[in-house]
């Protein structure tokens, strides 16, 4: 079958993976309302193109804190990659370097800093932290992470407590034996977007994840001001389906898709990209 879309991927990742660790890819807390709302939320976003516009020559390059990656989309932080792909977060790593973007590793993965950072050397990487009650253990993390070339920490700060996630409760989710914890041995998103740029005033780069499906989307978060959209689940689906391949696949989808929505706004670079595409009534 031709993958075409984002949604052809997520399919065939729930077809094929095992109903246990796609029920864990899949949900999100309690009813799910927040996981369903970020999808839906970019359907209330509508364009105000700007048409007669020279689109002939198109850029969709931007930078992330100074470092330039070949579109404004890069990889979440989510847990588990073997649980989609053998090789895990190694396959993610490198998918991440060959389309020059992104990866935001998790501290929940399944293969260690050391091994990821070694499968695509060089690569754009950040880490992302749950602060451990055990403050040397997060240092140490952090350290590691620094150590090896880890470009940027991504704190989690909004996790006090641990949600109530329904479906893995029900199929008693656990790891299985031979994968491990590797780094720890020994308002919606779209929605409050535009408030938290208005009050940052540019003093600091806004990135958003959550919902992403389509190229369109990251439009509009770029319009509404974000710098960078990164895309967590449709990551997983695309390792489920090839591995690292299969996330260039993905990456590439939203790649072109992305380029076309520029087009058809009337935008030839992301600097030119700004609210006057988007009809605020609509949120």
């Amino acid at each position: 079958m031709a993958m075409v879309c984002l949604s052809d991927f997520e399919a065939y990742a729930k077809k094929y993976l095992p109903k246990i660790a796609w029920d864990f890819f899949a949900a999100g807390a309690d009813d799910c309302s927040t996981r369903d709302e970020n999808i839906q939320a970019y359907k209330r976003i509508c364009f105000r193109p700007r048409i007669l516009r020279d689109v002939s020559m198109m850029d969709i390059r931007t930078k992330l804190l100074g470092t330039e990656i070949s579109f404004p989309v890069g990889i979440a932080p989510t847990g588990f990659h073997q649980l989609a792909w053998p090789d895990g977060e190694k396959s993610t790593a490198r998918a991440a370097k060959a389309m020059n973007t992104c990866y935001i590793a998790s501290t929940y993965s399944t293969c260690t800093l050391e091994e990821i950072s070694a499968a695509a050397p060089g690569g754009l990487r950040w880490f992302q932290l749950y602060i451990h009650r055990n403050r040397a253990v997060s240092q140490q993390l952090v350290q590691r992470a620094e150590a090896l070339g880890f470009q940027g920490l991504v704190l989690t700060a909004d996790l006090p407590y641990t949600g109530k996630r329904r479906d893995d409760v029900r199929n008693g989710f656990r790891l299985p034996p031979h994968m491990k914890l590797k780094n720890l041995e020994g308002a919606y998103e779209i929605d409050a977007l535009v408030e938290v740029v208005d009050a940052v005033q540019g003093r600091v780069e806004v990135y958003l994840d959550g919902g992403i499906r389509k190229g369109s989307d990251v439009l509009k978060a770029l319009a509404l001001g974000a710098k960078c959209v990164f895309i967590g689940r449709p990551a997983l689906w695309g390792l489920a389906y090839k591995g690292e391949e299969g996330l260039q696949d993905v990456l590439r989808i939203l790649q072109d898709e992305f380029r076309l929505s520029m087009a058809l706004a009337g935008c030839a670079s992301v600097s030119e990209i700004g609210r006057h595409l988007v009809q605020f009534s609509k949120l």
